[in-house]
């Protein structure tokens, strides 16, 4: 199994202007979702990719928007779990006529390798994105057309997944799996009369852009000549989309199914003042940064000071990063260590640090053993998220079950108190955690349309019941 959750655009400009610098400004704009690699790709051309950050490459755009002009465009910024952060492996791919950019997983690459004909699939000699591609390309000389090759795809393949497709004939394809896991949104640009998809909304926002609505679980769409076409080519019920892009992953600015992440959040943290209320809190303070509304929410429900107790050290090489979707642990010990405290703040008081999710325990053991060196009294730490004890098999880095800290504490034990063996584990004095009915009510969508499976370890929304692995094993090592 292989995944990455990456963010996907695609531009297709009615009035044949150069899309590629809308591209760019659109893959800075959802640089959060992946900060290992990037690229674009265009008709006829070999994908442009470059290894770490969109801005570092800054001195080349202009030979880029030389080059690389086209009414037509995707593009593709990575965050993977599987392999090398190499070049190789970055996206977009290309095979025979077609680009490929996708954002999701594939559960089963090993049965859809045999489809492609019998491949042999491991992390260091392919990755999903590229068997994916290899098994559209058979299946449209076989259907003639995109939604028909979805439509099998979807019946082969187990996971999630948003494509963004660009042909050497100049169309332009996005499709989003039936089930909705990971975001897509199709948006419009005035000036230049162009059509743009994206994962999020954040990237519309950035290039002046227009959000229309969300591309509709199981949709395809075609931009071309003809302008925007539209089908559905699978259906399934319930979906289930992620509730981590709720609390983490997506940009606050964004809007997702109707809902602004920003303001999701905050009712998320509202909702955990009533779930536990600390009356002898003296401050609240987010983990910085995607907390800060939900621990603003946590303060203003419970009537406690919110205070800036945490900050990132933006000037340090790896401060501004975000730790999670760092591939290497090493990385992520990195970032949090430049996550400074303000003593004058935190000492002698009973702080409530307010995290969205505690997943591996790195960052909230060094968070806080921070507080307590800056002299908090007390610590309780407030998780928007449930506890994490399933490996996610639909887009999110959590490959291996043996390093989620909630299953390693409780060793599986479901009737455990997870909340106080976590605290122990931490070095805090109490760790509260959101459930699942709860944090579906914040986020204000119905609970069998959220997928909950790393909490609930229920994946009846893919159909499988998975072998776990090792992250050793996932990632080839």
């Amino acid at each position: 199994m292989v995944r990455e959750n990456c963010g996907v655009v695609a531009i297709y400009s009615l009035d044949g202007k150069n899309v590629i610098p809308m591209v760019i400004d659109c893959l800075r704009a959802l640089q959060h979702r992946g900060q290992e690699a990037w690229g674009i790709a265009i008709p006829k051309k070999t994908p442009y990719k470059e290894i770490g950050l969109v801005s570092e490459a800054a001195s080349k755009f202009n030979i880029l928007e030389e080059k690389y002009v086209s009414h037509a465009a995707i593009g593709h910024v990575r965050y993977s779990t599987v392999g090398k952060s190499n070049l190789e492996n970055a996206q977009p791919l290309k095979v025979k006529d077609l680009c490929v950019a996708h954002n999701g997983t594939i559960a089963n690459v090993d049965e859809l390798s045999n489809m492609v004909g019998g491949c042999t699939f491991t992390p260091q000699t392919m990755n999903d994105t590229l068997l994916a591609a290899k098994r559209i390309v058979n299946l449209l000389s076989e259907k003639g057309n995109m939604s028909e090759a979805l439509g099998v795809l979807k019946g082969e393949m187990i996971g999630s997944f948003c494509f963004t497709f660009v042909t050497d004939h100049g169309y332009v394809f996005a499709a989003r799996d039936p089930k909705g896991f990971r975001p897509m949104v199709l948006g419009y640009h005035k000036s230049t009369n162009s059509y743009i998809v994206a994962s999020e909304s954040c990237a519309l926002s950035a290039i002046g852009g227009q959000l229309l609505r969300d591309v509709e679980p199981g949709e395809l769409i075609k931009m071309s000549d003809k302008g925007l076409e539209h089908e559905i080519f699978a259906i399934e019920k319930p979906h289930s989309h992620c509730v981590f892009e709720y609390t983490y992953f997506a940009h606050p600015t964004s809007i997702m199914e109707g809902i602004n992440i920003y303001l999701a959040r905050k009712r998320i943290g509202r909702y955990l003042a009533k779930k536990f209320s600390l009356s002898d809190a003296d401050i609240v303070i987010p983990v910085p940064d995607s907390a800060r509304p939900a621990a603003l929410g946590y303060a203003e429900e419970l009537g406690v000071p919110f205070e800036e107790g945490l900050l990132k050290d933006r000037y340090s090489r790896k401060g501004p990063f975000r730790s999670f979707i760092e591939p290497y642990h090493s990385d992520r010990v990195e970032i949090t260590r430049w996550i400074i405290p303000i003593r004058e703040v935190i000492e002698n008081k009973h702080v409530v640090v307010v995290d969205d999710s505690v997943v591996r325990g790195t960052s909230s053991i060094a968070i806080v053993k921070t507080l307590r060196q800056a002299g908090a009294r007390k610590i309780s730490m407030m998780v928007s998220y449930p506890p994490i004890t399933f490996p996610c098999y639909a887009g999110i880095d959590f490959p291996s079950q043996d390093e989620l800290l909630a299953h390693r504490v409780t060793n599986g034990d479901e009737k455990a108190n997870v909340g106080e063996l976590v605290a122990k584990s931490i070095d805090a004095d109490f760790v509260g955690y959101n459930d699942t009915d709860t944090l579906a009510d914040a986020i204000g969508l119905p609970k069998e349309e959220l997928c909950f499976t790393c909490s609930t370890g229920n994946y009846a929304n893919l159909g499988i019941k998975p072998l776990f692995k090792t992250r050793a094993q996932m990632k080839g090592e």
